[in-house]
């Protein structure tokens, strides 16, 4: 049974493999400040007005010191299309086997339209230089994630 996921706690370690084929594990961001997102599929409308708000961002994410990763049990393919589409500047990680999604809590039940499937919840975690979780976001506001998850950690 993995260990509830809380803000104060220890991040998950995970480790994942990008839309171009880089391994990426939390240890590679050890001293900065990670934006790590989990969105339910490429290419729908509030992934997608989320990943571009962070992406029209992220030259003051980055200048804040923080680091943009995007999780979802897409494919790389899958990954890798979004990514030209929308040009975005940041790793977005499958987890097709929803081992991440697992570790951090966020795959469960979901209801949409009176039919109840698995999912994943939109749900962002800011994790600290030293690999805490700062905060918890789980209603993510798509259009202005960026202001969001900024004002989340001047609030923590």
């Amino acid at each position: 049974m993995e260990a509830a996921v809380n803000e104060g706690s220890k991040a998950p370690v995970f480790k994942g493999v990008d839309q171009d084929g880089n391994v990426i594990s939390l240890a590679d961001f050890k001293g900065k400040k990670v934006v790590l997102y989990f969105y339910p599929k490429d290419n729908t409308p509030g992934c997608t007005a989320q990943a571009c708000n962070l992406r029209d961002n992220y030259t003051e994410l980055l200048e804040q010191g923080f680091q943009v990763v995007g999780v979802s049990a897409d494919s790389i393919k899958s990954h890798k299309k979004f990514e030209d589409k929308f040009q975005l500047p940041f790793p977005l990680l499958a987890d097709e086997d929803k081992k991440i999604v697992e570790q951090y809590g966020v795959w469960g039940e979901k209801k949409f339209m009176g039919k109840t499937y698995m999912g994943i919840s939109r749900t962002t975690f800011l994790i600290d230089e030293a690999g805490v979780i700062r905060k918890i976001i789980t209603k993510v506001d798509t259009q202005d994630h960026t202001a969001q998850v900024l004002g989340a950690w001047n609030e923590a």
